[in-house]
């Protein structure tokens, strides 16, 4: 029971025997109540703040379990924890284009001042009650961040089963070239293990078409395409921005194939590239 769970995280923060009987549990445990005329400020304050605490730190993985279960039915622990991780992930900020879709609402300062009501002069609340009156805006905001989270972890299992597929597309390919070269810059550059740079016809005509016409939606005919086609047994990416979502990805299709570098590095291999064909004609 949430009242019975409650009453005894509220115990925890007490100090002595004392104050721990100024609350009580009564009528089949579904009720607490609060002796607030002998109720100093001092165990007011922390009785509030436990049960702030209670509310959305201990209840909440709860009510997202409930939620995932009960109305989008993910029943599996792990899975529903996968999505409570999402969720987490988007309130701590991590995830700035989904945060945009939450409510700019003060949900702290709303629980706040629900759980204020409660603290009146011998006042006795059910938790039921106090859940689906009090808090239903905030119950509403948590099945609002499920949603969110379900629709992001759907992509998140659609781009592992892409990335597996194109994996498996590598295994038994012959490589065409031994090393490449791939600048990302305004636009995304292939030179050979000589920095040839490998114009855009040449790569198109080195797509399998296999990859477009089974993977149409997925293979970018640009970068994704060209590299599988060629498969080559190393490849030197040299970037900005090694975080960027493309990046990551052809780094999690190739794995230890790919070598992230920057581009300070790639003027130096220019250059040694360079000055050793200019050697090598002299």
């Amino acid at each position: 029971m949430d009242a019975e769970k409650f009453y005894y995280h509220l115990l925890k923060y007490l100090p002595n025997n004392h104050e721990k009987e100024t609350i009580l549990l009564i009528e089949d445990r579904h009720i607490v109540k609060f002796l607030g005329s002998i109720l100093s400020i001092e165990i007011s304050t922390i009785a509030k703040h436990a049960f702030y605490e209670f509310i959305t730190i201990i209840k909440r993985d709860d009510w997202f379990r409930e939620i995932l279960k009960s109305r989008y039915f993910y029943e599996d622990f792990e899975e529903q924890q996968q999505i409570i991780e999402i969720i987490y992930s988007i309130l701590e900020g991590q995830r700035e284009d989904l945060t945009v879709f939450l409510n700019d609402s003060n949900e702290g300062a709303n629980i706040r001042g629900a759980i204020e009501y409660i603290f009146q002069d011998d006042i006795s609340f059910s938790f039921d009650s106090f859940l689906k009156f009090r808090l239903r805006p905030y119950l509403q905001s948590l099945e609002g961040y499920v949603e969110i989270a379900i629709d992001e972890y759907k992509m998140e299992q659609e781009y592992q089963i892409f990335v597996q597929m194109l994996r498996e597309f590598l295994v038994n390919r012959e490589p065409k070239m031994d090393v490449l070269h791939l600048l990302f810059d305004e636009e995304i550059t292939f030179y050979n293990d000589q920095f040839v740079e490998m114009k855009r016809a040449e790569l198109t005509r080195m797509i399998d078409r296999k990859l477009l016409v089974n993977h149409p939606v997925y293979v970018d005919s640009a970068s994704i395409a060209p590299l599988l086609s060629l498969a080559p047994t190393t490849i030197f990416l040299y970037t900005k921005d090694p975080d960027e979502p493309l990046v990551r990805t052809i780094k999690n299709i190739f794995e230890e194939r790919v070598t992230i570098k920057s581009f300070a590095a790639l003027r130096e291999v220019k250059k040694w590239v360079d000055d050793d064909n200019s050697e090598n004609h002299a």
